[in-house]
């Protein structure tokens, strides 16, 4: 019996610099992180992950809502979270 392959990707909304070579606002990256997750249901990627982190150089702190925005905008992808970082969440919640 023969099982589909499943193609996914995962992201903690990296904060790059801008052609001024500044880096960009964590709201611009998160914008696109919800384009990206847009195109990737478009072109057929199975699922897509954000994960958490809570340093300057990553957008993300709270990947649900980050998947809330995306799951406005997209029709067939799965969502998730790929990262959650224990000390600083409930352990009830996780």
């Amino acid at each position: 019996m023969a099982q589909d392959l499943e193609f996914g990707l995962d992201t903690f909304g990296d904060v790059t610099n801008g052609a001024d070579g500044k880096p960009l606002p964590h709201a611009q990256v998160i914008r696109d992180l919800v384009d990206e997750a847009v195109l990737a249901d478009q072109v057929g990627i199975d699922f897509i992950g954000v994960g958490e982190h809570h340093r300057a150089d990553f957008a993300v702190s709270s990947p649900e809502t980050v998947l809330a925005g995306m799951a406005t905008r997209t029709s067939r992808i799965k969502l998730g979270s790929a990262v959650t970082v224990l000390s600083s969440d409930d352990p009830i919640r996780v």
